[in-house]
C-alpha cells in the first residue's frame, strides 16, 4: 500500500481529486433532524451551478471571497464554487463562546478590511450576525441563494496561486490568517492517505468538527472528497447538545475514521457511560489533536467502548497546525499510542529526563508520533525543550496582509511554530504553546500541567481550567503589583467546598510547578471563552479577568495567601 500512495501522493491534483464525478461515495450531512444524502457527482454539479451565480456578482481568478463556514451542505458545495468561479476562499472564523455581537462583528470588519473581498457568504441564519457597517461596504449572500442553473467554464486557482486563507480562532491571540497554494493542499491530503492507511473509495469518515477548523475542513471534508469516501458530516451544535452522538453516529454509519480532540473525546465517553452502542464500531483511525493528548483519558475512553469493539490502536495521537495546512507528525495508524515519562520539572527548566511512568515526579506525555512522509521537525535548541521548527511540502506561504509576523514565522521554507516541544527516538512530543508559557517570580509555568492535574482532582469540569497570569491586583486594583496566577475554574457542582477546592489546587500548583496561585475564581458552566473547535481562548480569559468581569458570571472568588 505505501508505493501505492506515494504514488497517487505525488500525482494528485486537487480539482481532479474533487471533479472526478465518481459515483460511489457520498455526503451525509446532518440537516436539524435526520442525514440527507448527496453523491459527490450532485455536490460537484450543484457546485458548478453555483460559481455561474458568483462569477456574475464578480468573482474570478485574483478575488477574495471572505466566508463563514459552517457545516451546512451548501456551504461544502459553495466552497468548491468559489474554486470553479476563480476566487480564493478566506475562513473567517466563527463566533466564540463569551464574544460578544459588537466584538465579532468588529472582529469581521477587520478581518475583510484587511481581505478587500469581492463579497461575504454565510448561512441565512447568521446573516444578522454580520454588521451594517461591512453589509453597506460589500454585497452579503447566503450559500443557499447561490444555487442556479447556469454553467461557466471553470478557472480555479493555479497550483501556486493563493486557493484558501484560514484564519485561526484565536485560542492565543489575535486571528491570522494562513495563505494556502492548492498545491500544499493536495499535498497534504496525499499526507493523510498516507498516515490514515486510507483505501481510496473505500472508508467512511464521520464528523462533527466546525468546517471552519483545519482539521475539519481539509483533515476529513475534503480528504473524504477527494478520495471519494463516503462522509458523515454532523455539527459542532448537535456534539454540544448531545456528545454521544459522535460514537453513536459512527457506529450506525460503520464509519473508520474520525478526528477531534482530547476533550471531546472525554465529553463523548462520560455521556455514553455504560449504555452499548447501537452497533458495534468499524473503528480503524480516530486523529486525536489541536490540544495536547492527555493518556488518561484515551484509556478511559478505551474502557467506554471497548465491548463495542474499539482498539486502543485506533487512536492517533498527531501534532499539526494550520500553517501547515494542517498535519505534521502523527502515530502509525496500526500502533497503539505511545506514552512515557518525563522528569516534570526538569520539562520547565527545558530539559529532558526520563522517568519511569509512575514516578511521583514524571509527567506522562503522549507521543504524536513521527513526522509524516517528507516533513522535517527539529528543535531550535537541539536535545533541549524548545520551539519546533517545521519544513514541508503542505507549508503556507505566510500570512495574509501581515508581512511582519510572515518574516518573524516564516524563514527559508522553516515554519517557527511558536509551540515547545522535542524529538525523541524519531517521534514529536508536543509540550506546550509558547503563548502558554508564563514566568512567574523567576519560575517557568506551562499552564497545562496545572490545569490538568487541577482536573484530576474531580470537582472542576474536565476542559474546563485556565490558568493565566494578570498584573498585580494589590489592593484589588489592576496593575499594583507584580504579576499573579490566577486559574479559573468551572466547578462541576455548585454546592462543593470552593475554599478546600482552592486550597488543592493551590497545593498541587506548588508541587507541580513551585510556584503559588493568587487567586482561584469559579464560574458559572459554559462561562470560559472558548473556540469552536472547543480550545479555551486564554487571552480573552486575561482579558475578562482585568476588562469586563461581568461576563465571567463569577459564582465565587477565593484569594490565596
Amino acid at each position: 500500500m505505501g508505493n501505492t500512495h506515494t504514488e497517487i501522493r505525488t500525482h494528485i491534483r486537487l480539482w481532479d481529486s474533487l471533479i472526478h464525478g465518481s459515483t460511489h461515495g457520498a455526503l451525509h450531512h446532518w440537516d436539524g433532524d435526520r442525514y440527507a444524502r448527496t453523491t459527490w457527482r450532485e455536490v460537484v454539479a450543484d457546485a458548478h451551478g453555483m460559481a455561474a451565480t458568483l462569477r456574475a456578482a464578480g468573482v474570478r481568478p485574483g478575488t477574495r471571497v471572505a466566508t463563514v463556514l459552517t457545516n451546512s451542505a451548501d456551504c461544502v458545495r459553495g466552497l468548491l464554487a468559489v474554486w470553479l468561479a476563480g476566487g480564493a476562499v478566506a475562513s473567517l472564523p466563527l463566533p466564540s463562546r463569551g464574544q460578544t455581537l459588537g466584538e465579532y462583528g468588529r472582529m469581521l470588519e477587520s478581518l475583510t478590511a484587511r481581505l478587500d473581498p469581492t463579497l461575504v457568504l454565510v448561512d441565512a441564519q447568521l446573516e444578522p450576525l454580520v454588521p451594517e457597517g461591512l453589509r453597506a461596504d460589500l454585497p452579503v449572500l447566503s450559500w443557499s441563494a447561490l444555487h442556479g442553473p447556469g454553467r461557466i467554464d471553470p478557472s480555479p486557482p493555479g497550483l501556486d496561486d493563493v486557493a484558501y486563507i484560514q484564519y485561526s480562532s484565536g485560542s492565543t491571540g489575535g486571528a491570522k490568517g494562513c495563505t494556502l497554494t492548492p498545491r500544499a493542499i493536495a499535498a497534504q491530503l496525499g499526507l493523510i492517505l498516507d498516515m490514515t492507511g486510507g483505501r481510496p473509495g473505500a472508508e467512511v469518515i464521520a464528523s462533527w468538527m466546525p468546517l471552519s477548523h483545519d482539521m475539519g475542513v481539509f483533515g476529513l471534508m475534503l480528504y473524504s472528497w477527494a478520495f471519494d469516501y463516503d462522509f458523515v458530516l454532523s455539527t459542532p451544535e448537535r456534539f454540544g447538545m448531545a456528545p454521544r452522538s459522535w460514537f453513536r453516529d459512527m457506529a450506525e454509519f460503520g464509519a473508520t475514521m474520525t478526528g477531534g480532540t482530547t476533550t471531546a473525546l472525554y465529553l463523548a465517553s462520560r455521556a455514553q457511560g455504560r449504555s452499548a452502542l447501537p452497533r458495534e464500531l468499524a473503528l480503524r483511525v480516530c486523529v486525536v489533536g489541536a490540544e495536547r493528548v492527555d493518556a488518561e483519558v484515551l484509556a478511559g475512553v478505551s474502557d467506554t467502548f471497548a465491548a463495542s469493539g474499539l482498539s486502543p490502536s485506533a487512536f492517533m495521537p498527531a501534532y499539526g497546525m494550520a500553517e501547515a495546512t494542517l498535519a505534521v507528525s502523527a502515530t502509525g495508524w496500526a500502533d497503539a499510542p505511545r506514552v512515557r515519562g518525563f522528569d516534570a520539572s526538569a520539562l520547565i527548566e527545558g530539559k529532558i529526563v526520563d522517568l519511569a511512568d509512575d514516578d511521583p515526579g514524571a509527567v506522562r506525555l503522549v507521543s504524536n508520533g513521527a513526522p509524516l512522509p517528507g516533513v522535517g521537525v527539529t528543535m531550535e535548541h537541539p536535545e533541549e525543550v524548545s520551539q519546533l521548527l517545521v519544513t514541508s511540502p503542505s507549508l503556507a506561504t505566510g500570512y495574509h496582509a501581515d508581512p511582519e509576523r510572515t518574516a518573524e514565522r516564516f524563514r527559508d521554507g522553516v515554519l517557527r511554530t511558536g509551540d515547545h516541544g522535542f524529538v525523541r527516538d524519531g517521534e514529536v512530543y508536543f509540550v506546550g504553546r509558547a503563548d502558554d508559557l508564563v514566568s512567574v517570580g523567576g519560575r517557568n509555568v506551562y499552564t497545562s500541567e496545572i490545569e490538568a492535574a487541577v482536573e484530576a482532582l474531580g470537582p472542576v469540569r474536565k476542559g474546563c481550567s485556565a490558568l493565566v497570569d494578570v498584573a498585580g491586583t494589590g489592593a484589588g486594583v489592576a496593575g499594583a503589583g507584580p504579576s499573579e496566577l490566577v486559574l479559573l475554574l468551572e466547578p462541576a457542582r455548585k454546592s462543593d467546598d470552593f475554599e478546600l477546592i482552592a486550597d488543592r489546587a493551590a497545593e498541587l500548583a506548588r508541587e507541580k510547578s513551585g510556584i503559588a496561585l493568587s487567586e482561584c475564581v469559579f464560574v458559572e458552566r459554559g462561562c470560559l471563552p472558548r473556540t469552536p473547535s472547543g480550545k479555551i481562548q486564554r487571552f480573552r480569559c486575561r482579558s475578562m479577568l482585568t476588562g469586563d468581569m461581568s461576563r465571567l458570571k463569577i459564582i465565587s472568588r477565593v484569594r490565596l495567601g
